[in-house]
Protein backbone atom coordinates (compact mmCIF):
# COMPACT_ATOMS: atom_id res chain seq x y z
CA UNK A 1 0.00 0.00 0.00
CA UNK A 2 1.48 3.29 -0.93
CA UNK A 3 1.93 6.26 1.51
CA UNK A 4 0.62 9.46 0.91
CA UNK A 5 4.18 10.86 -0.04
CA UNK A 6 4.50 7.81 -2.71
CA UNK A 7 1.53 8.49 -3.99
CA UNK A 8 1.89 12.16 -4.56
CA UNK A 9 5.51 11.38 -6.47
CA UNK A 10 2.98 9.08 -8.53
CA UNK A 11 0.75 11.59 -9.48
CA UNK A 12 3.24 14.26 -10.15
CA UNK A 13 4.99 11.81 -12.72
CA UNK A 14 1.74 11.04 -14.09
CA UNK A 15 1.97 14.80 -15.57
CA UNK A 16 5.26 14.56 -16.72
CA UNK A 17 4.33 13.12 -20.24
CA UNK A 18 1.49 11.26 -22.12
CA UNK A 19 -2.27 11.79 -21.56
CA UNK A 20 -3.53 9.97 -18.96
CA UNK A 21 -7.76 9.86 -17.85
CA UNK A 22 -8.53 10.90 -14.75
CA UNK A 23 -12.10 9.52 -13.76
CA UNK A 24 -14.46 11.04 -11.11
CA UNK A 25 -15.83 8.42 -8.70
CA UNK A 26 -18.57 9.83 -6.61
CA UNK A 27 -18.89 7.35 -3.36
CA UNK A 28 -16.07 4.57 -2.18
CA UNK A 29 -17.67 1.86 -4.42
CA UNK A 30 -17.21 3.91 -7.55
CA UNK A 31 -13.71 4.82 -6.30
CA UNK A 32 -12.95 1.08 -5.83
CA UNK A 33 -14.26 0.14 -9.13
CA UNK A 34 -12.23 2.39 -11.52
CA UNK A 35 -9.06 1.10 -9.55
CA UNK A 36 -10.00 -2.06 -10.32
CA UNK A 37 -10.16 -1.25 -13.96
CA UNK A 38 -6.86 -0.23 -14.27
CA UNK A 39 -7.06 3.65 -14.14
CA UNK A 40 -3.98 5.23 -12.47
CA UNK A 41 -5.62 8.41 -10.61
CA UNK A 42 -8.67 9.35 -10.01
CA UNK A 43 -10.66 12.52 -8.98
CA UNK A 44 -13.75 14.12 -6.88
CA UNK A 45 -16.98 15.18 -8.37
CA UNK A 46 -18.55 18.26 -6.55
CA UNK A 47 -21.39 17.30 -8.48
CA UNK A 48 -21.60 13.89 -8.24
CA UNK A 49 -21.18 13.86 -4.34
CA UNK A 50 -24.11 16.45 -4.49
CA UNK A 51 -26.62 14.69 -6.01
CA UNK A 52 -25.98 12.26 -4.09
CA UNK A 53 -26.57 14.01 -1.00
CA UNK A 54 -30.20 15.44 -2.36
CA UNK A 55 -28.65 18.68 -3.32
CA UNK A 56 -27.50 20.82 -6.29
CA UNK A 57 -23.98 21.37 -7.15
CA UNK A 58 -22.43 24.15 -5.13
CA UNK A 59 -24.62 23.71 -2.07
CA UNK A 60 -22.21 20.97 -0.20
CA UNK A 61 -20.24 22.54 2.78
CA UNK A 62 -16.53 22.80 3.55
CA UNK A 63 -16.69 20.36 6.12
CA UNK A 64 -18.80 17.73 4.55
CA UNK A 65 -16.70 17.72 1.64
CA UNK A 66 -13.60 17.67 3.00
CA UNK A 67 -15.00 14.50 4.91
CA UNK A 68 -15.52 12.90 1.48
CA UNK A 69 -12.39 14.12 0.08
CA UNK A 70 -10.92 11.65 2.79
CA UNK A 71 -13.11 8.81 2.39
CA UNK A 72 -12.32 8.41 -1.62
CA UNK A 73 -8.31 9.28 -0.16
CA UNK A 74 -8.80 6.06 1.98
CA UNK A 75 -10.85 4.07 -0.27
CA UNK A 76 -8.00 3.17 -3.16
CA UNK A 77 -3.99 3.02 -3.27
CA UNK A 78 -4.43 5.32 -6.20
CA UNK A 79 -3.64 9.26 -5.95
CA UNK A 80 -6.56 11.66 -5.48
CA UNK A 81 -7.12 15.19 -6.90
CA UNK A 82 -9.66 16.75 -5.29
CA UNK A 83 -12.47 18.93 -7.05
CA UNK A 84 -12.23 22.06 -4.34
CA UNK A 85 -14.34 24.22 -6.36
CA UNK A 86 -13.58 27.82 -5.37
CA UNK A 87 -11.47 26.69 -2.11
CA UNK A 88 -14.70 27.73 0.05
CA UNK A 89 -13.33 31.30 0.77
CA UNK A 90 -13.53 34.52 -1.18
CA UNK A 91 -10.30 36.06 -0.21
CA UNK A 92 -6.59 34.25 -0.29
CA UNK A 93 -6.25 33.78 3.93
CA UNK A 94 -9.43 31.49 3.76
CA UNK A 95 -8.42 29.89 0.87
CA UNK A 96 -5.41 29.46 2.45
CA UNK A 97 -7.06 27.74 5.19
CA UNK A 98 -9.16 25.37 3.39
CA UNK A 99 -6.27 24.21 1.39
CA UNK A 100 -4.17 23.47 4.27
CA UNK A 101 -6.92 21.01 5.51
CA UNK A 102 -7.46 19.61 2.08
CA UNK A 103 -3.71 18.90 1.90
CA UNK A 104 -4.17 17.40 5.17
CA UNK A 105 -6.92 14.63 3.92
CA UNK A 106 -4.53 13.32 2.04
CA UNK A 107 -4.98 14.27 -1.49
CA UNK A 108 -2.76 14.04 -4.34
CA UNK A 109 -3.89 17.51 -6.35
CA UNK A 110 -6.66 19.72 -5.83
CA UNK A 111 -8.26 22.51 -8.20
CA UNK A 112 -9.47 25.98 -7.29
CA UNK A 113 -11.45 27.62 -9.66
CA UNK A 114 -12.17 31.26 -10.24
CA UNK A 115 -16.17 31.68 -10.50
CA UNK A 116 -18.00 33.67 -7.89
CA UNK A 117 -21.07 32.42 -8.60
CA UNK A 118 -21.62 29.78 -11.76
CA UNK A 119 -25.27 30.81 -12.76
CA UNK A 120 -25.23 34.55 -12.21
CA UNK A 121 -21.89 34.26 -14.65
CA UNK A 122 -19.22 36.07 -12.33
CA UNK A 123 -15.79 35.37 -12.07
CA UNK A 124 -13.22 36.88 -9.28
CA UNK A 125 -11.35 39.91 -10.89
CA UNK A 126 -8.24 38.70 -12.45
CA UNK A 127 -5.99 40.08 -9.76
CA UNK A 128 -7.52 38.35 -6.64
CA UNK A 129 -8.02 35.32 -8.58
CA UNK A 130 -4.20 35.34 -9.03
CA UNK A 131 -3.96 36.09 -5.29
CA UNK A 132 -5.73 32.84 -4.37
CA UNK A 133 -3.83 30.75 -6.23
CA UNK A 134 -0.74 32.23 -4.59
CA UNK A 135 -2.14 31.57 -1.53
CA UNK A 136 -3.06 28.00 -2.43
CA UNK A 137 0.69 27.50 -3.90
CA UNK A 138 1.94 28.82 -0.19
CA UNK A 139 -0.79 26.67 1.91
CA UNK A 140 1.07 23.36 -0.01
CA UNK A 141 4.07 24.12 0.17
CA UNK A 142 6.64 21.73 -0.31
CA UNK A 143 4.03 18.74 0.29
CA UNK A 144 4.22 17.82 -3.40
CA UNK A 145 0.30 18.03 -3.87
CA UNK A 146 -0.61 19.35 -8.05
CA UNK A 147 -2.04 22.67 -7.71
CA UNK A 148 -4.72 22.88 -10.76
CA UNK A 149 -5.85 26.54 -11.97
CA UNK A 150 -9.13 26.45 -13.47
CA UNK A 151 -10.82 29.48 -15.87
CA UNK A 152 -14.13 29.02 -15.34
CA UNK A 153 -14.89 31.24 -18.37
CA UNK A 154 -16.48 28.61 -20.59
CA UNK A 155 -18.45 27.03 -17.62
CA UNK A 156 -20.23 30.90 -17.00
CA UNK A 157 -21.44 31.64 -20.48
CA UNK A 158 -18.63 33.75 -21.13
CA UNK A 159 -16.61 31.87 -23.45
CA UNK A 160 -13.56 34.28 -24.82
CA UNK A 161 -10.79 31.82 -25.35
CA UNK A 162 -8.73 35.01 -24.90
CA UNK A 163 -9.60 35.88 -21.59
CA UNK A 164 -9.60 32.39 -20.31
CA UNK A 165 -6.14 32.27 -21.98
CA UNK A 166 -4.93 35.27 -19.86
CA UNK A 167 -5.85 33.88 -16.64
CA UNK A 168 -4.48 30.24 -16.87
CA UNK A 169 -1.19 32.40 -18.40
CA UNK A 170 -1.95 34.06 -14.67
CA UNK A 171 -2.34 31.06 -12.71
CA UNK A 172 0.54 29.40 -13.81
CA UNK A 173 2.96 32.44 -13.12
CA UNK A 174 1.49 32.26 -9.61
CA UNK A 175 1.80 28.89 -8.88
CA UNK A 176 -0.38 26.45 -10.36
CA UNK A 177 1.29 23.03 -11.57
CA UNK A 178 -1.40 22.10 -14.03
CA UNK A 179 -4.30 24.25 -15.78
CA UNK A 180 -7.49 23.79 -16.80
CA UNK A 181 -10.63 25.49 -18.73
CA UNK A 182 -13.55 23.26 -18.44
CA UNK A 183 -16.42 23.47 -20.82
CA UNK A 184 -14.05 23.91 -23.99
CA UNK A 185 -14.99 21.94 -26.43
CA UNK A 186 -13.14 22.86 -30.16
CA UNK A 187 -9.99 21.17 -31.02
CA UNK A 188 -8.58 24.56 -32.11
CA UNK A 189 -9.23 25.86 -28.96
CA UNK A 190 -7.40 22.94 -27.08
CA UNK A 191 -4.06 23.47 -29.32
CA UNK A 192 -4.37 27.20 -28.04
CA UNK A 193 -4.49 26.31 -24.43
CA UNK A 194 -1.84 24.45 -24.42
CA UNK A 195 0.22 26.18 -26.64
CA UNK A 196 0.05 28.99 -24.01
CA UNK A 197 0.56 27.65 -21.04
CA UNK A 198 3.59 25.17 -22.08
CA UNK A 199 5.71 23.02 -20.50
CA UNK A 200 2.96 23.21 -18.14
CA UNK A 201 0.19 20.21 -18.49
CA UNK A 202 -3.25 20.70 -19.23
CA UNK A 203 -6.71 19.65 -18.31
CA UNK A 204 -9.50 18.69 -20.70
CA UNK A 205 -12.89 17.52 -19.64
CA UNK A 206 -14.84 15.20 -21.78
CA UNK A 207 -17.66 14.05 -19.91
CA UNK A 208 -20.96 14.34 -22.64
CA UNK A 209 -23.19 16.15 -24.02
CA UNK A 210 -24.55 18.00 -21.22
CA UNK A 211 -23.91 21.65 -21.44
CA UNK A 212 -21.22 22.13 -18.70
CA UNK A 213 -19.42 19.51 -20.03
CA UNK A 214 -17.30 19.10 -22.93
CA UNK A 215 -17.35 17.32 -25.99
CA UNK A 216 -17.65 13.13 -26.64
CA UNK A 217 -16.76 13.28 -29.79
CA UNK A 218 -13.06 13.34 -29.01
CA UNK A 219 -11.49 10.35 -27.73
CA UNK A 220 -8.21 9.48 -25.31
CA UNK A 221 -6.13 9.30 -28.68
CA UNK A 222 -7.25 12.80 -30.01
CA UNK A 223 -6.84 14.15 -26.98
CA UNK A 224 -3.05 12.90 -26.96
CA UNK A 225 -2.77 14.27 -30.16
CA UNK A 226 -3.74 17.89 -29.29
CA UNK A 227 -1.12 17.93 -26.29
CA UNK A 228 -3.41 17.57 -23.12
CA UNK A 229 -1.57 15.66 -20.70
CA UNK A 230 -4.96 14.57 -18.82
CA UNK A 231 -8.80 13.97 -18.77
CA UNK A 232 -11.07 14.17 -16.66
CA UNK A 233 -15.19 13.20 -16.87
CA UNK A 234 -16.39 15.59 -14.12
CA UNK A 235 -20.01 14.42 -13.18
CA UNK A 236 -20.64 12.35 -16.25
CA UNK A 237 -20.03 8.96 -14.42
CA UNK A 238 -22.41 9.74 -11.76
CA UNK A 239 -24.94 11.25 -14.51
CA UNK A 240 -24.41 8.06 -16.26
CA UNK A 241 -25.70 6.41 -13.19
CA UNK A 242 -28.44 8.57 -12.44
CA UNK A 243 -29.27 8.41 -15.78
CA UNK A 244 -30.13 4.69 -15.42
CA UNK A 245 -31.88 5.18 -12.32
CA UNK A 246 -34.42 7.74 -14.43
CA UNK A 247 -34.95 5.61 -16.71
CA UNK A 248 -35.96 2.25 -14.93
CA UNK A 249 -37.84 4.27 -12.09
CA UNK A 250 -39.75 6.51 -14.77
CA UNK A 251 -40.81 3.64 -16.49
CA UNK A 252 -41.95 1.83 -13.22
CA UNK A 253 -43.91 4.71 -12.03
CA UNK A 254 -45.54 5.40 -15.42
CA UNK A 255 -45.67 1.76 -17.29
CA UNK A 256 -45.59 -0.18 -13.93
CA UNK A 257 -43.11 -2.57 -15.95
CA UNK A 258 -39.49 -3.75 -15.03
CA UNK A 259 -37.65 -3.68 -18.44
CA UNK A 260 -35.48 -0.77 -17.28
CA UNK A 261 -33.69 -3.00 -15.06
CA UNK A 262 -32.42 -5.24 -18.03
CA UNK A 263 -28.71 -3.29 -18.34
CA UNK A 264 -28.38 -3.62 -14.70
CA UNK A 265 -25.21 -5.34 -13.21
CA UNK A 266 -25.26 -8.84 -11.82
CA UNK A 267 -25.81 -8.70 -8.08
CA UNK A 268 -23.69 -11.51 -8.08
CA UNK A 269 -20.72 -9.64 -9.69
CA UNK A 270 -21.21 -6.72 -7.30
CA UNK A 271 -21.10 -8.74 -4.30
CA UNK A 272 -18.10 -11.20 -5.36
CA UNK A 273 -16.22 -7.47 -6.73
CA UNK A 274 -16.89 -6.04 -3.16
CA UNK A 275 -16.58 -8.90 -0.92
CA UNK A 276 -12.88 -9.34 -2.54
CA UNK A 277 -11.93 -6.13 -2.50
CA UNK A 278 -12.70 -5.46 1.14
CA UNK A 279 -10.97 -8.49 2.09
CA UNK A 280 -7.83 -7.06 0.56
CA UNK A 281 -8.03 -4.07 2.15
CA UNK A 282 -8.46 -5.59 5.67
Amino acid sequence: MPTIDERRQNFRELHRSGCFAIPNPWDTGSARYLEHLGFKALATTSAGYAFSRGLPDGAVGRDEMLARIKELVDATDLPVNADFEDGYASGPEGVAESVRLCVATGVAGLSIEDAIDHTAGRLYDIDLAVERIQAAREAIGDSGVVLVGRAEGFLVGREDLNQVVRRLGAYSEAGADCLYAPGVRERDQIKTIVKAVAPKPVNVLIGGPAGLTGSVSLTMADAAALGVRRVSVGGALARAAWGGFIRAAKQLAEQGTFDGFAGAAPHNELQEFFAQARSIRG
